[in-house]
């Protein structure tokens, strides 16, 4: 699916994995209850415009850790994804 939206300079556009912890008693604990300032995890969907020979370090289809509060949550076609400077990406894993 293509999307609509291209991030302007060194921004990356990033889907969320939202990822839930599920207790012992089976009750699902949705991520933003879980009371931590751990990394959030996401996948790269799209690259921005660059500026000025910017090259990037990430690829789409990357998966990344970022802090929770450094991008800025933006809603395409009535699906969410985040936006963000690629030097706030902590990681990319694998």
């Amino acid at each position: 699916m293509a999307i609509n939206v291209t991030p302007m300079g060194k921004r990356v556009l990033i889907a969320l994995d939202e990822v839930s912890e599920t207790t012992t008693g089976g009750l699902i604990v949705p991520p933003d209850a879980q009371g931590n300032e751990k990394p959030e995890v996401g996948e790269v969907v799209k690259l921005g415009t660059g500026a000025d020979g910017f090259t990037f370090t990430v690829e789409v289809g990357q998966k990344v850790f970022f802090m929770k509060y450094s991008p800025d949550e933006v809603e395409v076609e009535g699906v969410k994804y985040l936006v963000m400077e690629e030097e706030d990406i902590l990681a990319v894993l694998g």
